[in-house]
């Protein structure tokens, strides 16, 4: 599908002047999937797999979220770089990733059916790592997601694999020694 060109030069704008540190469009079809990568959630570094709603196995069957990925067009895939004392610097990276997850609710804000709808018929914004909408997922409470229309689950979840989206999207993985990039993605189809 070619999107309007203004359109999507508008919302690359938007990504950009809200703090990424580069923004592109990518055609879905040129986005690697592979459930491998579903099996770093499994691993459980993050301390959320079977804790929060938007993370596995409660996002949903990998196969069917990498199925549902290609049945869209097109996806602003957005970076962040963070600037760390050294590679050690826990509360650089975590900085770093609350700001990163500002940028997301802000494009998840512009990147709304209200405001696209006419132009896109389904939306999907993923992000990195878990879902950070609220401070304790109320999984962990046992209740039901709090903000379902707000809940994000990460690219990982949904078996893609980023180094090869950062590549498709013209941007590197990593941007140098103490940095830490962090990497979010809009879905958009008609």
């Amino acid at each position: 599908m070619a999107a309007d060109a203004s359109l999507t030069e508008s919302i690359v704008q938007f990504a950009l002047d809200n703090g990424a540190f580069r923004a592109a469009f990518v055609d879905v079809e040129k986005i690697d999937t592979d459930p491998v990568f579903r099996d770093m959630c499994a691993s459980n570094a993050c301390g959320n797999y079977g804790r929060c709603w938007m993370c596995p196995p409660d996002v949903g069957d990998i196969d069917a979220l990498m199925a549902e990925l290609k049945t869209y067009d097109i996806a602003l895939v957005y970076q962040t770089v963070g600037e760390l004392e050294d590679s050690y610097d826990f509360e650089g990276m975590m900085e770093a990733g609350a700001a990163h997850n500002r940028l997301v609710q802000q494009i998840r804000d512009h990147i709304s059916p209200d405001a696209y709808g006419k132009d896109f018929s389904k939306i999907l914004h993923l992000g990195a790592g878990g879902c950070r909408v609220c401070e304790v997922c109320a999984k962990k409470t046992g209740e039901p997601c709090r903000f379902p229309e707000k809940a994000l689950a990460s690219l990982e979840a949904y078996g893609v694999n980023v180094s090869k989206l950062a590549a498709a999207a013209g941007m590197k993985y990593i941007n140098g020694q103490n940095t830490v990039t962090y990497f979010g993605a809009v879905f958009l189809g008609r």
